[in-house]
């Protein structure tokens, strides 16, 4: 195998190229097969769409700039909701090879980095679920690049000093770091993680002239940008985008009241080893603690072959940020994405590393390969797997087509008048999956009962279809109905329990209420849980 290792070095544009082609003709031709139905938080961001604001409550507006710009194109369908996390994922890529080879000059760990990102669940994810980590991710991996090239001053020359920290590499920075922060907040972290770099890399080589001058404008300007959109709708909202996000994080509300908890860390480990496979995950920590001896010690071996300035970047840029959210989940739920910030440099780091492990003798090394292309093959015909229903990940994902045409035959058989029947749900991603499977993609309402506050309850609700019916919609069998829910109508019916199927399989279950005579009451929840 050590002719493919001679091949990566000498033809890796050729390698780089057949990857990221196949990669994105794959994920096409994947989105035009219907697999999957949409998350429900993609759902979500797509009904943003048909009311743009400055921001939103959970998140900023660039998601819902790019599905509008892309179902612009191809239409309110899945393949138009989910075109942009194609797109950013060839650009993710376009950017890692372009980093590590044409920058770095290290070209056959270029190509195995891209290798492994196309084999690690969590940017497999990426390249077709359209979340607001697709966006953020290639503003990330801009970022440190262009972060990178800051440190490297002018050529010498006629006129210049050779020593004269650039600019164009600082105002990337900015750009990069505005639009990150308009399509999630954790972008936030660059900051503090760039301003590290440059302490650690000054333990070994003077910066450039000028650099903290330009590096703390360019972070200024990039968060100032960034946050404008967020911070007028947020004085515009009573702030309940970032009394949300306090939260989440575990700073307000019942979750601050424990600093330490055991029940959360191993589940959040978990999902780490899931989103990254075990052996990824092994090498990735296997090249940051190398890059790191390399960044912190005045000698020390470097088997990885990074400099001083390579090896800062990726370390302080993967083992604080994993090990900060390990630490976060002994207080505080973690959601498993929250770290994925830190799996950009730790696929250069795993691409590095396994570089290094692949020159070496020994046909053991091609099981990590072989494992690499099974996970991708797995995801794009994952329909053929024979996982049951409660192991399927993908299950959750499927039967909502199914369900919005059985809403529809109830919405025209059950109610005297179709035309006055609006429909809705208490959860948000039932909400919005609703608003995008029931044909026609009506107006979905969304019932604030025993849950935390959400984008639906800052729109306007039912209150004035007086008179109307409903149908009103919950996931899994449920016997009885809410309290809430019988104060808002004269009747309503019994349970229906729906089995939905998709391609002639049983898929997720639902519980139906029809509802009659709605008469005006909306519940909201006082205690305004974020």
């Amino acid at each position: 195998m050590l002719s493919l290792t001679s091949s990566f070095k000498n033809k890796p544009l050729m390698w780089a190229s057949f990857i990221i082609i196949f990669t994105t003709f794959a994920r096409i031709w994947f989105l035009g097969s219907g697999q999957l139905n949409l998350v429900q938080d993609e759902a979500q961001y797509w009904d943003w769409t048909r009311n743009m604001q400055l921001t939103y409550y959970s998140k900023g507006p660039l998601i819902a700039w790019i599905i509008s710009t892309w179902t612009s194109i191809f239409g309110n369908t899945e393949f138009g909701v989910r075109f942009g996390a194609i797109v950013g994922s060839a650009l993710t890529q376009i950017l890692l090879y372009w980093g590590m080879s044409k920058l770095w000059d290290r070209r056959s760990a270029a190509v195995w980095t891209l290798v492994i990102y196309n084999s690690m669940p969590v940017f497999l994810a990426l390249g077709i679920l359209m979340t607001t980590d697709s966006p953020f991710i290639l503003c990330w991996t801009g970022a440190l690049f262009a972060l990178y090239s800051s440190t490297i001053p002018h050529l010498p020359g006629l006129e210049r000093d050779s020593n004269e920290s650039r600019t164009t590499p600082f105002v990337l920075v900015a750009v990069f770091l505005a639009i990150g922060i308009l399509a999630k907040y954790t972008m936030l972290g660059f900051t503090g993680l760039a301003v590290i770099f440059g302490l650690v890399l000054m333990r070994k080589e003077r910066l450039p002239r000028r650099f903290w001058k330009k590096l703390f404008l360019a972070l200024s300007s990039g968060v100032f940008v960034g946050f404008i959109p967020t911070l007028i709708w947020n004085f515009q909202n009573d702030f309940v985008g970032y009394k949300h996000v306090l939260y989440l994080i575990g700073a307000s509300g019942d979750s601050a009241s424990q600093l330490i908890r055991l029940d959360r860390v191993l589940p959040y480990l978990g999902e780490q080893v899931g989103m990254a496979t075990p052996w990824w995950l092994m090498f990735m920590l296997l090249g940051g603690f190398g890059a790191a001896a390399v960044a912190l010690k005045k000698k020390s071996a470097n088997k990885l072959g990074l400099n001083n300035k390579q090896a800062a970047l990726l370390s302080v840029f993967f083992l604080p940020v994993w090990f900060f959210f390990l630490a976060w989940s002994l207080h505080t739920k973690v959601h498993g994405n929250w770290a994925v910030i830190s799996y950009v440099s730790g696929v250069m780091l795993a691409g590095l590393a396994f570089d290094k492990f692949w020159s070496r003798r020994g046909s053991f090394r091609s099981v990590w390969l072989f494992l690499g292309i099974v996970i991708f093959g797995a995801l794009h015909f994952q329909n053929l797997l024979p996982l049951p229903d409660n192991l399927n990940p993908t299950h959750r994902l499927k039967g909502w087509t199914d369900l919005g045409k059985q809403v529809v035959e109830l919405e025209k058989t059950q109610f005297k008048d179709s035309s006055k029947v609006f429909i809705m749900s208490e959860e948000y991603d039932m909400t919005a999956a609703l608003a995008f499977y029931v044909p026609g993609q009506p107006r979905t309402y969304c019932a604030w009962i025993d849950r935390r506050m959400n984008q639906y309850d800052l729109w306007p609700g039912p209150q004035d279809k007086l008179g109307w019916d409903s149908i009103y919609i919950i996931k899994k069998f449920k016997e009885k109905p809410d309290d809430e829910l019988l104060k808002m109508f004269k009747r309503v019916s019994a349970p229906i329990h729906l089995q939905t199927t998709f391609r002639g399989k049983p898929a997720r279950k639902f519980t139906i209420y029809l509802c009659y005579d709605y008469n005006g009451y909306w519940p909201r929840d006082k205690r305004l849980r974020f």
